[in-house]
């Protein structure tokens, strides 16, 4: 890996919310199946179709691009997959664990929102307007998710833990 250019960075950014996507797109049907509350696994499901448009918007900035990023994998998810790995297997109340899937996949969102941002405005000064664009709805979409996630637990979910 080298630093040489603004482009090589979005270039390395592209190729790890890629490899994120694709390792999300493994793991949220495993988080709809293990949670107990139809909701959250409803939006699980929500989110794993979106997750889907996201790679798909991510192969569409690729293909317009002049280069191909190389592959490689993100580490950031990997460790969070496997955080949320952890709390599928884990045993306890239903409603609790069904926070603890809330709190895993928000951390999920955030390390999103964090690289989309990034990966946006690396597109915006590098010129690549409609790059920048798509970027920009998928970051408006995990926004979404995880404000979804949060009236979830707050209304619902954590509510139900409290009680346990």
């Amino acid at each position: 890996m080298k630093f040489d250019s603004l482009e090589a960075l979005f270039m390395e950014e592209l190729a790890d919310l890629e490899d994120a996507e694709g390792q999300l797109i493994k793991a949220l049907p495993k988080m709809a199946k293990a949670a107990s509350s139809a909701k959250l696994r409803q939006a699980f499901e929500d989110h794993l179709e979106e997750t889907q448009v996201h790679a798909e918007r991510i192969e569409r900035i690729v293909a317009r691009l002049e280069k191909r990023p190389s592959s490689k994998t993100c580490q950031a998810m990997k460790g969070l997959v496997k955080e949320g790995e952890e709390v599928i297997k884990a045993s306890g109340d239903p409603s609790v664990k069904d926070a603890a899937l809330i709190a895993a996949a928000q951390r999920v969102e955030h390390y999103e929102i964090a690289a989309y941002g990034c990966a946006r405005t690396f597109a915006e000064i590098l010129g690549e307007e409609d790059a920048a664009e798509l970027l920009q709805q998928t970051l408006n979409e995990e926004a979404g998710a995880d404000k979804k996630l949060t009236r979830l637990a707050k209304s619902v979910i954590n509510v139900e833990a409290a009680s346990a």
